[in-house]
């Protein structure tokens, strides 16, 4: 079966994957380190996680099958779980694959250190319409992708 997994701590697209997931009849499966208000329906899960650091992650790993879909911007968490055959889509729509990941790695270890350095010193771009837009069609066709496979 098909669910979507989201590392819910700073989600800025939970209600657009709630009603992709609602108009396919989707299960969704939100993680993170503390309660937040959601819909109450049934295939929705919420599961709150110890404060530990990695913990979500280390729950979604533990419970992701594949073909199962990810939604995370954590690089390291897209990592295990493409090991496990999910699909993993960051929430400006970016897909991470095996092919891809190995040079996202790489990238945030360069920049991670470059901000240590203090040669940059900002984060990452502000989340836009247009991330948005991005995201929803490559959730839409994620699961189209998945649907014919079965």
């Amino acid at each position: 079966m098909l669910d979507i997994f989201i590392d819910a701590d700073g989600c800025p697209v939970k209600q657009e994957v709630y009603r992709v997931a609602k108009r396919y009849g989707l299960k969704v499966t939100l993680v993170s380190n503390s309660r937040m208000g959601t819909p109450q329906e049934d295939w929705l899960e919420v599961v709150v996680v110890d404060g530990q650091f990695n913990a979500a992650d280390d729950w979604i790993v533990e419970h992701v099958s594949e073909n199962d879909i990810v939604i995370t911007g954590d690089i390291p968490l897209a990592s295990r779980c493409l090991e496990k055959d999910a699909q993993v889509l960051g929430p400006s729509g970016r897909i991470f694959t095996k092919e891809s990941i190995g040079d996202a790695l790489a990238s945030r270890e360069l920049l991670s250190h470059l901000r240590d350095l203090g040669t940059i010193t900002g984060g990452p771009a502000p989340f836009e319409k247009r991330d948005r837009s991005r995201f929803l069609q490559r959730l839409d066709a994620t699961i189209q992708v998945l649907r014919r496979r079965k």
